[in-house]
């Protein structure tokens, strides 16, 4: 007696999803955690949207801006200095919502103070990537070094950091600036990322040494790659979600550092702008017109504020166990 069975159809109690079981690529995964964060979000458009406001508005190098005055002209004085900005809609009892002649007001001598502005923070932003980019290279490959190749090697490249530590970048930026009688910001951002690199290289390394024992590594080492390979190849491409997080907060650090230097007449000059000058050559006049403070102080919080913000997203992004605390999420989960 033959036992028989009926014919099963294919696929009769599985459920047909070809497209669930396709899994996604870790870039699109940190891409969608990042999105995620809406603080981060909004952060980086906001960013991106005053560097274009910035540039667009006076222009940069050989691309001319929509707004009449310079950064450098003198003009006439108009209401006393006083901003000319209002934002307040006539039907508020306003003057209605209008640049006027100078928006953000006068200096003391006339120069138009929204161009200035608008200079300083293309100046502050120059700083930001020269700063955040030089640095974080230097840093990673010491970093990299260090942590692939430990031993001799190692002990050397941190003492050299640590000599490189105790050294403020602020006293080397002081020193530089009196000695070549004021830098122009390209110069200026490049010496200070010649000492901004320690703490990425750190970090870069504590990950490496963790790195560099796993099994990926193993297997490339017995199918003969050479170190620069595996250094370059397969451990940095998994270690660069330390390396982003730490290039965007070196680049918040760097417009607080410009700004310093500036301020105590170090940095920038003449007839060049900063916001961290805009401060320094208007300390005086606090008290009479304190408007030469609040656009350029304004400016220096937010602009570090909006990298912070974008560095919070993408640690998050590129370490899914960090994440922020929800009071709604706890309840739900209750």
């Amino acid at each position: 007696m033959s036992l028989m069975t009926e014919p099963s159809t294919p696929h009769e109690h599985e459920p047909d999803r070809p497209d669930e079981t396709k899994g996604e690529s870790q870039g699109r995964l940190i891409l969608k955690r990042f999105l995620q964060n809406r603080i981060a979000v909004v952060s980086i458009f906001v960013f991106i949207a005053i560097l274009a406001f910035a540039v667009s508005a006076i222009g940069l190098g050989p691309i001319p801006g929509w707004w009449k005055y310079g950064y450098i002209a003198l003009n006439p004085n108009v209401a006393g200095g006083a901003p000319t900005l209002s934002l307040v809609p006539e039907w508020l009892g306003g003057a209605g919502i209008s640049f006027g002649e100078h928006p953000f007001g006068q200096n003391r001598i006339g120069v138009d103070y929204f161009a200035m502005t608008m200079r300083g923070i293309q100046n502050s932003i120059v700083v930001m990537i020269i700063i955040g980019g030089l640095g974080t290279v230097i840093g990673t490959v010491v970093g990299a070094i260090a942590g692939y190749y430990r031993g001799i090697v190692d002990a050397i490249l941190m003492r050299v950091t640590d000599i490189f530590i105790v050294i403020p970048a602020l006293v080397i930026g002081a020193i530089v600036g009196r000695a070549t009688g004021g830098l122009g910001v390209w110069l200026l951002a490049f010496f200070l990322a010649l000492f901004s690199w320690m703490g990425v290289a750190r970090l870069v390394r504590a990950e490496f040494l963790s790195l560099r024992e796993r099994e990926f590594v193993e297997a490339a080492r017995v199918a003969g790659a050479s170190d620069l390979r595996i250094i370059f190849k397969h451990i940095l491409p998994n270690a660069i979600g330390v390396i982003i997080v730490s290039a965007t907060l070196l680049a918040a650090a760097a417009v607080l550092l410009e700004t310093a230097l500036s301020y105590l007449g170090y940095g920038i000059r003449t007839p060049d702008i900063s916001l961290g000058r805009l401060i320094s050559d208007n300390q005086s006049a606090f008290q009479t017109r304190p408007w030469l403070f609040w656009w350029p102080g304004s400016f220096i919080v937010l602009l570090a504020l909006l990298v912070n913000f974008v560095g919070d997203g993408l640690r998050d992004a590129f370490d899914p166990r960090q994440k922020r605390f929800s009071i709604r999420r706890t309840k739900e989960q209750a």
